[in-house]
């Protein structure tokens, strides 16, 4: 029952980390923080599946490295688009355009 619980626990933070991205689209910064929420929930399940299965850590610090390089490309691209459009509302601006 606990081992259960355990592995619940993660897949509902997902979930929620998904309704989260797809109920809040119009700021750029609010969706950055869902995804990282989301990544953040993948890692739980990660480690908590590597330790049940008595692996080596070393995939979830990889995982780790990726999603902080991850984090810093949405936050260089946040302060971009807030520099060239002043704001990161999606509907200011038109992405078709150069």
């Amino acid at each position: 029952m606990l081992m259960n619980m355990i592995l619940l626990l993660p897949i509902v933070l997902f979930f929620t980390g998904l309704l989260t991205f797809i109920f809040n689209r119009k700021h750029l910064l609010s969706m950055l923080l869902s995804l990282e929420y989301i990544v953040l929930s993948l890692f739980f399940l990660l480690f908590i599946y590597l330790n049940l299965m008595n692996f080596s850590n070393f995939f979830s610090m990889l995982f780790l490295v990726f999603s902080v390089c991850e984090g810093a490309l949405g936050l260089s691209i946040l302060v971009s688009m807030i520099r060239t459009h002043g704001n990161d509302y999606f509907q200011s601006f038109n992405i078709l355009q150069c």
